[in-house]
């Protein structure tokens, strides 16, 4: 199935694996590509040294292009877009627009650069400073996200920019591939979907949980790291929302040591990151230090497979499925029921 999307990157089919930390290593990513999607790693809880070892072993997988999303404002943020160029890496995405010197050296350099936004004129701003596509995500999607549907929010963006968009928030089968390319979206970008498939390294038991969900077992909470944050509904993160300021700081604070010796990064880094986060306008600074929640919290969910101690990133979709597809299968029913829904329509 081609698109503006599957030219761009050259992959087979326009679908995209979206970079989730904790979730999108080596083994989901590689598949994703194998199957002819967009696999894109999720490098912002990867050290440098973890993400160059997991670009060589995507690559020793796989020759299909992939993708490693990045940070814009990580200390080493320009040693991680060296790293993507020396390894000729085909797209690099963001999650916080990158600055246009950065898009610029990645232009130059062959690298497809494809940030996600979460409005109309953030798109037009990357996109006069170069982006190659964006990706949208709704409201439906998981993890980090805003209040606008992806009916709504995806037609004010495709309006917006004559670059390829890529529609993610409530996608999970060929019915949305089919309606996001009548929108005029390039492509569609799954995250839940993905973290449900047999490839993806998230403990079983973990993934029966998120089955186990339905279309209503998700909430948007403030209480992880100050900003709406889509999550399934759980014991702890019930306990969370309940909680009051001063025991949620304290919670951030030694989660902050936490993720400092895990990842290796000094306090002064830490430091740097929190007052970039403060200038930028979108926090206070109880916010910046509840920040420090996110990455270990997830990683107790995710990786260690504690449902009592760990936060789980859902989109409110994880209430429509059922099974743990392998990715291929998944990518290819996609794309069969998609064009066998527009050959109707047509006929």
């Amino acid at each position: 199935m081609k698109t503006r999307l599957t030219e761009l990157t050259g992959v087979r089919h326009p679908v995209v694996q979206t970079g989730m930390g904790w979730v999108a290593g080596p083994r989901l990513v590689s598949a994703t590509a194998e199957g002819g999607g967009l696999g894109i790693l999720g490098s912002a809880t990867m050290t440098f040294d973890e993400l160059e070892a997991a670009v060589k072993e995507v690559k020793s997988r796989t020759s299909a292009p992939f993708g490693v999303n990045l940070r814009a404002d990580a200390d080493d943020a320009g040693r991680r877009v060296d790293l993507l160029i020396r390894e000729n890496v085909r797209v690099a995405s963001f999650a916080l627009a990158p600055k246009k010197d950065m898009i610029a050296k990645l232009k130059d350099h062959g690298v497809v650069v494809v940030p996600s936004v979460g409005a109309a004129r953030h798109a037009e701003k990357v996109a006069a400073w170069g982006a190659d596509a964006v990706v949208v995500q709704g409201g439906e999607g998981g993890g980090h996200t805003g209040g606008v549907a992806t009916t709504l929010l995806l037609p004010s963006v495709l309006d917006a920019v004559d670059i390829p968009v890529v529609a993610a928030g409530g996608f999970f089968d060929g019915r949305g591939l089919a309606a996001a390319l009548a929108y005029g979206a390039a492509g569609i970008g799954m995250g839940t979907r993905f973290l449900l498939t047999r490839e993806s390294t998230v403990p079983d038991a973990v993934k029966q949980a998120y089955l186990s969900h339905d279309l209503n077992g998700t909430v948007v909470t403030r209480k992880v790291d100050g900003l709406p944050h889509r999550v399934l509904r759980t014991g702890l993160v019930d306990g969370l929302e309940a909680s009051g300021t001063l025991g949620g700081l304290a919670r951030s604070a030694a989660n902050a040591g936490r993720f400092r010796r895990l990842t290796g990064l000094s306090w002064a880094s830490l430091a740097r990151e929190g007052i970039r986060m403060k200038r930028g306008g979108q926090r206070t600074w109880a916010q910046v230090l509840m920040a420090a929640n996110t990455p270990m919290l997830l990683r107790a969910g995710l990786v260690d497979g504690d449902l009592a101690a760990g936060v789980l990133a859902s989109g409110q979709v994880v209430g429509l499925l059922a099974d743990l597809p392998r990715v291929g299968d998944l990518i290819e029913r996609i794309v069969s029921d998609a064009e066998g829904i527009l050959r109707g329509l047509c006929a």
